[in-house]
């Protein structure tokens, strides 16, 4: 099996802090030994907060970090001292990290931008010191709070990827040699199904020094939505993605048959998929003449963009590029 540094899914046990208790003195100095209470606050449990990092991809470095447990807060004091707070725990997360609650599946929050701080588990409240609970009638109460339990649990981290262009096809379509042709990625390439495991990333220089981002996901299969080949862990990748970039081999027994196979499978995984932007593309075209274009172009769907490439010829990739340029920019002002 390929060996990656690619991780996706992570399950873990996380647990904040203890808010500390409150205190429970009462003052006695040299000239007044009952000068009433004077009891501080528990300082507060230590948060979990998930922190969004743009310079990661994947969440390989949580992969051994199974326990999470924040500090507890220190209890309160004398001469109203407040306990201090227990140190929170910061774990750096990819943008599109989604957090989930194993128990209930329910999706917490997502992480979508850099910097981006939530508190994942809160910890728990410190107690009061007796000096919050005097009265007029109780001037010296022994009564303090407790501090407040900590949250603890078992959690999942679920990344998917974030690009501007996914690349969508059967195994062996060629997505991994684009990839390797129109960025600096150099992704896993040979000639057998799912060389692609994994999700990789190239940056697209286009022109006047822009670029976007394109993922080379791994291949689809007749069944994915089911779970079948790579399945779900596959499909959820696609979801982050503005446009999908249908990639069909020109040697292909059925062009059109594995356009609708992949469009069904994306429909039976999230309907929704159908809402964004289709690009299609023949690879290894320059085994084709312009007849065997012409007929290609007569039997796809006329909707959507279609073009004709070869990532070992360096043919049409400018042309791709400016197509992807368009369909990620439609309606935005020039410049």
């Amino acid at each position: 099996m390929e060996k990656t540094n690619f991780i996706d899914y992570i399950r873990i046990f996380c647990k904040s802090g203890h808010g500390g208790a409150g205190s429970r003195h009462m003052a006695r100095t040299k000239f007044n030994p009952k000068a009433g209470p004077d009891g501080g606050d528990g300082g507060r449990g230590g948060h979990i907060i998930l922190k969004g990092n743009a310079q990661m991809w994947t969440l390989l470095h949580l992969r051994y970090y199974k326990n999470v447990i924040a500090e507890n807060g220190q209890h309160g004091d004398k001469n109203l001292m407040t306990g201090a707070s227990g140190k929170d725990i910061i774990i750096e997360v990819p943008l599109g990290t989604i957090a989930l609650d194993e128990e209930t599946g329910e999706k917490e929050f997502e992480i979508l931008e850099d910097g981006q701080e939530v508190i994942w588990l809160k910890g728990g409240r410190g107690g009061l010191g007796n000096k919050n609970f005097a009265t007029a009638t109780n001037q010296a109460p022994e009564y303090a709070q407790p501090g407040e339990p900590g949250v603890e649990g078992w959690k999942m981290l679920e990344l998917k990827v974030l690009a501007d262009v996914g690349l969508v096809g059967f195994p062996n379509a060629g997505k991994s040699t684009l990839l390797s042709v129109i960025s600096a990625a150099k992704p896993k390439i040979a000639n057998y199904a799912f060389t692609t495991l994994t999700p990789q990333l190239g940056m697209v220089e286009y022109r006047d020094n822009k670029s976007f981002c394109v993922a080379d996901l791994p291949g689809i299969i007749e069944g994915a939505a089911e779970g079948r080949g790579l399945g779900h862990r596959f499909l959820r990748h696609i979801e982050r993605n503005s446009i999908l970039l249908f990639l069909i081999p020109a040697d292909s027994e059925g062009h059109r048959k594995e356009f609708d196979i992949l469009v069904n499978e994306l429909k039976e995984y999230n309907p929704e998929m159908l809402q964004k932007d289709f690009v299609i593309a023949i690879s290894k075209s320059d085994m084709l003449d312009d007849e065997l274009k012409e007929a290609i172009r007569q039997e796809m769907p006329t909707e959507y963009p279609l073009l004709f490439i070869s990532s070992v010829a360096q043919q049409g990739m400018q042309e791709l590029k400016d197509v992807l340029w368009g369909c990620l920019n439609k309606g935005l002002p020039e410049g």
